[in-house]
């Protein structure tokens, strides 16, 4: 990310957690407007244009997005005010800030720990991980394939995070996309995403022990998504971004053999 789109990313995420009535409808229109202006690039490259005054580019979102709600008009006019990298940088920008609207519309919805579940079951299902990355077939028909297997179990803000982005892939591998937005979303909420790898499911009190020493030791809050894995043999295995804590046997053992070996 270029310095510019990450000073753009970050001026227009403040407008939006500064905006006033925030709802899944707002969230909606955002990701209609990424759609949008991700498919034209006459539009993205008019918006995105550094050259052009920010009068002409805010005048633009008010007719191309008169139908979308008003705090919906307020954020992009606030995005497509600022200088980004590329053109594709404002489509990103522009779907970061409609999976934000999303956290901040359902402030109590487990959307991190739900996307991770779908992320697991695209990782477990070879064929629909295939249907939905294939370039064959469009995004509509993908999107209502993973509604069909999964929405109903799923809250709307996920639901909408979820068929959103399988709509509008443009390229890219669904699981970085649920990633992404599980990243985007932690953000929002001022906390980290944490991995744990247990061979046996932990216990309401093992996850909230686990969660404490984890907040005390990265001095955020923690969100805890768990993976059933027989390769750890007792103990667990914690990923936090790129740092891995591995403290289950099947890693001492491991590391007893290179050791012996060595």
């Amino acid at each position: 990310m270029g310095s510019a789109t990450a000073q753009a990313l970050e001026a227009s995420s403040s407008a939006l957690t500064a905006a006033q009535g925030i709802t899944l409808d707002v969230a909606g229109d955002l990701f209609s407007a990424t759609r949008l202006i991700g498919e034209t690039s006459a539009l993205s490259g008019a918006l995105a244009d550094p050259s052009a005054p920010v009068e002409a580019r805010a005048a633009l979102v008010s007719r191309v997005f008169a139908g979308a709600s008003a705090p919906a008009q307020q954020v992009l006019t606030v995005a497509v005010s600022q200088r980004w990298s590329s053109a594709a940088d404002l489509v990103d920008g522009v779907e970061e800030l409609a999976v934000r609207a999303a956290a901040i519309a359902a402030p109590d919805a487990d959307i991190e720990g739900e996307l991770f579940s779908v992320s697991r079951l695209v990782a477990d299902n070879a064929d629909l991980e295939l249907a939905l990355g294939s370039r064959l077939g469009g995004g509509e028909g993908k999107a209502a394939l993973v509604q069909k297997l999964v929405g109903a179990s799923l809250h709307p803000a996920t639901s909408l995070i979820l068929t959103s982005l399988v709509r509008q892939q443009r390229g890219r591998r669904v699981r970085r996309l649920l990633s992404r937005a599980m990243r985007i979303v932690s953000t929002q909420r001022d906390r980290i995403v944490a991995t744990v790898h247990t061979a046996t499911p932990l216990s309401a009190p093992q996850r909230d022990r686990l969660r404490a020493v984890l907040a005390g030791r990265y001095g955020r809050q923690i969100a805890l998504n768990e993976v059933l894995d027989s390769s750890v043999v007792g103990g667990l295995r914690v990923q936090v971004a790129d740092v891995v804590i591995d403290g289950s046997i099947s890693a001492r053992l491991a590391d007893l053999r290179h050791k012996l070996a060595g």
